[in-house]
């Protein structure tokens, strides 16, 4: 076993992991972490980048390109031209991002899970002002993005964005091991709910899906193309805004300033594809949910 086998080990052995990723001062180090990974120093930026390829599978190859100004510059990064085909079935929602499955299934009533045992509601992640009614009975799934992931996110299918509005929040771990030790850790966290309705001629157009970005230890920032707004801790702007934005499927509607989770909430009739299931990597355009009607 190597010297990057033996570390990773340790640090994925769960008390450690978990007291080294959320009983840290949360806030300070991702306000630190959002203003060190936007260095430009070439020290910096080629020690930053080092480190985190020798604790991470990042792979560079499907950038659209390969010199960074820093670590920031490289987390955000854009992939090359047709690196991620989009699966164009009507009846297909398409992966928005680059993920892994996490938990997925039936809403029951208003109840989803972030993990065995542990419910959230609906109203508790969207807010009480928030109209629940499309995704009641309906179908969620929920997509975490690894720190060496392609951290851009796309529209699943053609939309029209209708609502955005942002929650301030903490910064607590979204990996499983703090999925399983916080309650309702989603509806604690720094987070944006996207609202669109579906369009095009598939049989599912009309309905209304959301995307609820999840922000996390040293990743909460949230960025969108509509609005000329970022979403960080220290925003205290406006936290609701109508909208009419158009998006074809597989068009970037935004990112994260470093990553972490979405969860999409779709009305009944949508179901995971067959081939899906927790664990499952997914990547942005591949078929994610299939409308059954």
């Amino acid at each position: 076993m190597n010297l990057r086998q033996q570390i990773q080990k340790i640090l994925n052995q769960e008390d450690i992991n978990f007291l080294l990723t959320n009983r840290l001062p949360r806030r300070l180090l991702t306000q630190f972490m959002g203003w060190f990974s936007k260095i430009e120093h070439p020290w910096i930026r080629d020690f930053s980048i080092t480190t985190w390829k020798f604790f991470s599978s990042l792979d560079l190859t499907e950038s659209k390109k390969q010199d960074f100004k820093s670590m920031h510059d490289c987390f955000t990064r854009e992939l090359k031209e047709g690196a991620r085909p989009i699966d164009l079935d009507p009846d297909v929602m398409a992966s928005p991002v680059d993920a892994i499955v996490g938990a997925s299934g039936n809403i029951e009533g208003t109840l989803a899970f972030q993990a065995k045992g542990f419910p959230y509601s609906l109203e508790d992640l969207l807010g009480k002002e928030e109209s629940i009614d499309d995704w009641k009975g309906g179908y969620f799934v929920t997509l975490r993005l690894t720190s060496s992931m392609y951290h851009r996110f796309h529209a699943p299918y053609d939309c029209t964005v209708e609502k955005v509005r942002y929650f301030s929040g903490d910064t607590w771990n979204v990996n499983p091991i703090a999925l399983r030790r916080i309650e309702k850790l989603f509806c604690k966290n720094e987070r944006a709910f996207i609202r669109t309705r579906l369009e095009g001629e598939g049989s599912c157009a009309k309905q209304r899906v959301a995307l609820v970005p999840v922000a996390a230890i040293l990743v909460a920032s949230i960025r969108l193309h509509f609005l000329d707004v970022l979403f960080h801790l220290k925003y205290s702007g406006q936290k609701t805004f109508s909208c009419e934005a158009s998006f074809t499927k597989g068009q970037e509607i935004g990112w994260f300033q470093h990553g972490s989770t979405i969860i999409i909430l779709a009305g009944k009739g949508f179901a995971l594809c067959n081939n899906l299931r927790q664990g499952s990597e997914v990547r942005m355009g591949q078929a994610l949910m299939r409308w059954h009607g």
